[in-house]
């Protein structure tokens, strides 16, 4: 589904830091203080418009050989994108059966953005929030029905992912993928598009100022609405179905998780220069987790 674009997004494969581990083992250095001035729309605003990749190691949550570190030293940095680069191209390329191994043919290098060990920075342990009740029953029901049916009994029991759906990367909040990381922003004065390379989402954001739809109507991806503050697009998304997937616990069945219909995310786009947008964003679901929690990220050319 995402080889018919990979030549044509080849050119954005580049990870762009602010502070960039770079492959080879090489000894990190900082990028050379050269300010390009950000693009701007004839309206004035900034310009996110082309195609960008959010493809980093960093992992979303701290691993727990990292508990109580929030920033690697170089040398960490430096082993732990070797091991991850192993894992991802240790399948063999005689295996056809999984687009990976296209990927790794390809001059597909992901980095590390900075030396962060993980994306979420609140909580302050990198992880994401204990579930509430609500969302450890909801969680144990979802468990208790799968076990009682089996992948094939009905195309619906398969995951989003098998059916080319929703991987659950393209959000919001937008998270990277093994593959397939990249993103082209179209702008207009009163719309912003995100389309993401894998399964080919669409997201359609009005910046008119029209209210949210109303309660009853829910979508798999929500219900966006942008504004600016200042340079910043703030991207604000309610009205999710009880069966969005999302990366976050416990893991389920064939690694589906979902939210609630509580969900609400706040994502905040800042161009810091002419190649690097500043990704950060809040998800706040009283109804699954204790408390709101936080990350930041990037996206480059």
């Amino acid at each position: 589904m995402t080889r018919r674009i990979l030549g044509a997004l080849a050119a954005v494969m580049a990870v762009v830091a602010l502070s960039p581990v770079p492959l080879g083992g090489q000894t990190a250095s900082k990028r050379p203080e050269v300010a390009k001035a950000v693009p701007r729309t004839p309206d004035g605003r900034p310009d996110f418009q082309g195609y960008w990749t959010n493809a980093t190691f960093i992992p979303l949550e701290r691993p727990a050989e990292f508990a109580g570190k929030a920033e690697l030293t170089e040398a960490e940095a430096i082993a732990y994108q070797k091991k991850r680069e192993l894992q991802e191209n240790s399948q063999s390329k005689e295996d056809i059966h999984y687009d990976n191994v296209l990927w790794q043919t390809e001059s597909y290098s992901k980095g590390m953005l900075d030396r962060r060990t993980s994306l979420i920075f609140d909580p302050a342990d990198g992880k994401i929030p204990p579930l509430t009740p609500a969302g450890q029953a909801r969680a144990a029901a979802r468990a208790a029905a799968a076990s009682r049916r089996g992948p094939a009994d009905a195309a619906e029991y398969r995951s989003l992912g098998e059916r080319c759906i929703s991987w659950g990367n393209e959000g919001p909040p937008m998270l990277g993928a093994t593959y397939g990381n990249n993103i082209h922003i179209l702008q207009s004065g009163t719309d912003v598009v995100i389309r993401h390379e894998l399964m080919r989402p669409i997201r359609v954001i009005p910046m008119d100022g029209r209210p949210h739809v109303g309660p009853n109507l829910r979508m798999l991806n929500g219900d966006p609405r942008g504004r600016w503050e200042g340079d910043t697009l703030v991207v604000d998304t309610t009205n999710f179905t009880d069966r969005t997937p999302f990366r976050g616990p416990p893991a389920t069945t064939r690694g589906d998780i979902f939210s609630g219909q509580q969900m609400h995310v706040v994502e905040r786009f800042t161009r810091v220069d002419a190649d690097t947008i500043r990704y950060r964003f809040t998800v706040e679901d009283p109804g699954t987790w204790v408390r709101p929690w936080s990350a930041d990220s990037r996206a480059a050319r």
